[in-house]
């Protein structure tokens, strides 16, 4: 791959915290692959299993998809079997989403996928050095919240 133009834009934090970003999404969205799943997909299983059982509307909220898109993935994900949407106990004019016993075993395969490839993400770091890096990629991130 070629270098930017200038080398000035090389060394700037956000051009390298974007290109580390790209290359962590490349390398989690092809190990969500070997298990058919997309990227979307997986935050959704996560979210739906952390939040069970979640109105549809909080679940967009939560993740901040937009409505369309997250009714897209929602699909999907119930055609697979791994949700199920219902109404919600709290408020029957709403959907509540939840995770299948397949979905479940999906969503830990995928998490392992996710964690083996966040590693390689970070193999050129010691431990320390991932540590420290988590610290502060945390203390960057949260002043944009």
């Amino acid at each position: 791959m070629s270098e930017a133009p200038l080398p000035a834009i090389r060394f700037l934090p956000s051009w390298l915290l974007g290109r580390a970003a790209a290359r962590g999404r490349a390398l989690v969205a092809e190990a969500l692959a070997g298990e058919d799943m997309r990227m979307w997909h997986h935050v959704v299983l996560s979210a739906v299993r952390d939040l069970a059982p979640v109105a549809q509307a909080d679940l967009g909220r939560g993740i901040r998809l937009d409505p369309k898109d997250l009714v897209g993935v929602l699909n999907d994900l119930q055609a697979a079997g791994l949700v199920v949407r219902e109404p919600d106990p709290k408020d029957r004019r709403k959907n509540a989403v939840s995770l299948t016993e397949p979905g479940a075993r999906l969503l830990k395969r995928c998490e392992k996928a996710a964690r083996a490839a966040n590693d390689e993400l970070l193999a050129p770091l010691s431990a320390a050095e991932r540590e420290q890096f988590m610290e502060m990629l945390l203390r960057i991130s949260a002043t944009a919240e």
